[in-house]
């Protein structure tokens, strides 16, 4: 699942995060990865449950913002052929929770995330 950069705004965004339960979004123009977002990223610019009001005010600020403005540009990415080794390096080094996974032509094809990385070394033992 991802979301496209001209046609979504950070309010569908958030819906699509949580009615998929994810917690990181590729963002693609056409089939070219172009930037992702986070859960995170969405709550830091939300008022939550700040106050009475505070569904409404995110439901506005959310359909004012486009994903381009939030999202993350140009992210680390790997590729298909890259080793679990090298995908838990770079998860840790960098401080990451997710990485794209695109093919040279930089078309998204997935993406691998800490609980994948763990679930993946449950199955080893």
């Amino acid at each position: 699942m991802w979301a496209d950069v001209n046609q979504s705004n950070l309010s569908e965004a958030k819906s699509i995060m949580e009615e998929k339960k994810m917690r990181h979004l590729p963002i693609v123009k056409g089939e070219k990865l172009v930037g992702k977002i986070s859960l995170t990223d969405i709550h830091r610019i939300s008022f939550g449950a700040n106050y009475n009001q505070a569904e409404q005010v995110d439901s506005a600020i959310f359909k004012s913002l486009t994903l381009g403005q939030v999202m993350k540009s140009d992210p680390t990415t790997i590729n298909s052929n890259t080793t679990i080794k090298v995908v838990a390096v770079t998860l840790a080094k960098e401080e990451f929770h997710a990485l794209p996974i695109v093919d040279e032509s930089n078309k998204l094809e997935g993406i691998v995330t800490t609980t994948d990385l763990v679930n993946y070394l449950i199955d080893q033992y």
